[in-house]
């Protein structure tokens, strides 16, 4: 092995331009980490917001972006166990996937099923935790029970409809244009809404029998998360995961008292660290995978060199399924 390889670099803070492909030292594993030969890398928004500075945790630079991965381990730091040398795993691992080499904690490494390509494996740990944690840990769906997916044809989308579906949920998918909301019927989505119907707020809940729906996974943010609300039903329950319009909400109490709605905050990351919440996840999401009832929806896919364009065109919504770089292309 080379003591180089390639890498994306981040020394300033801002648009997806800024990153740069050059040669770095290979990382060493330390005490309790792996070092993955990188196969693919799940590009997430949180990626996006991370290299421009506007993600939950600071950015420091300079850094290597990509927080999920799938690859073979390649060796093992001191004290590590459950994890063997040649193994074909999937990881969140923070920082550093976008290379030939990562190096990870063995914590956050899980075992691929052999039914899963590489980007299929690379495209499973953050969008359907995420998905689950929203739908069942947080959300405490039901089945039968109404779910809003919002942005429904993107990775956590997709995600969050075929789980719901699995689970026995019913569905109603919001997406930008009619080929994506085509993506969310092909995975059993019960009713779909262009995002900017002007008549969306009381179709969503018609098609929950005039109710609004009593979950409600939201992404948007901004000026749209006052839609959420108008949409959900008594006693709902709003989960929080992203903020995609980059835009602030406001929220006043009183409207929650009103109807005895709950909003409720998801972090991926946080979470995981929740062991039990964690290890039922994972026992839940094996079975569907094994199963073939959940198949992870792999959109683009880019080389290392074109991570810059990738992560643009996830910004300008060109993307479908989650994005995927293959370092070794």
């Amino acid at each position: 092995m080379s003591d180089t390889m390639k890498a994306m670099v981040v020394e300033r803070l801002g648009r997806p331009d800024v990153m740069e492909l050059r040669d770095v030292p290979v990382p060493t594993p330390g005490p309790g980490e792996v070092r993955i030969e990188v196969e693919a890398v799940g590009i997430n928004f949180a990626d996006v917001l991370a290299v421009a500075g506007e993600y939950l945790t600071r950015t420091k630079v300079p850094y290597t972006p990509g927080m999920e991965f799938a690859g073979i381990v390649e060796s093992l730091g001191q004290g590590v166990e459950g994890v063997r040398v040649g193994q074909r795993v999937a990881a969140l691992g923070g920082t550093g996937a976008l290379a030939r080499y990562a190096v990870t904690r063995a914590g956050g490494v899980v075992p691929v099923p052999e039914s899963l390509t590489g980007p299929q494996a690379a495209a499973f740990p953050v969008s359907y935790f995420t998905a689950y944690y929203g739908l069942k840990t947080l959300g405490r769906g039901v089945p039968g029970e109404w779910v809003l997916v919002q942005a429904a044809a993107g990775a956590l989308g997709t995600a969050s409809v075929q789980l719901a579906k699995a689970l026995g949920m019913k569905v109603v998918a919001m997406a930008s244009t009619e080929d994506k909301l085509q993506i969310a019927r092909n995975l059993g989505a019960d009713v779909t809404l262009l995002q900017d119907d002007p008549e969306r707020v009381q179709k969503v809940r018609d098609a929950a029998n005039g109710h609004g729906v009593p979950l409600i996974l939201e992404v948007v943010g901004g000026p749209r998360f006052q839609e959420s609300l108008d949409m959900a039903a008594s006693q709902g329950r709003i989960i929080v995961i992203g903020n995609a319009s980059r835009e602030q909400a406001s929220l006043r109490p009183v409207e929650l008292m009103k109807r005895n709605l709950t909003v409720t905050g998801l972090w991926l990351t946080s979470l995981m660290f929740d062991r039990a919440a964690t290890a039922e996840a994972a026992q839940a999401l094996a079975g569907l995978v094994g199963s073939g009832q959940v198949t992870p929806q792999v959109g683009p896919t880019y080389a290392l060199a074109d991570s810059a364009r990738a992560f643009q065109d996830i910004l300008d919504r060109k993307t479908t399924g989650k994005v995927i770089i293959e370092p070794a292309r």
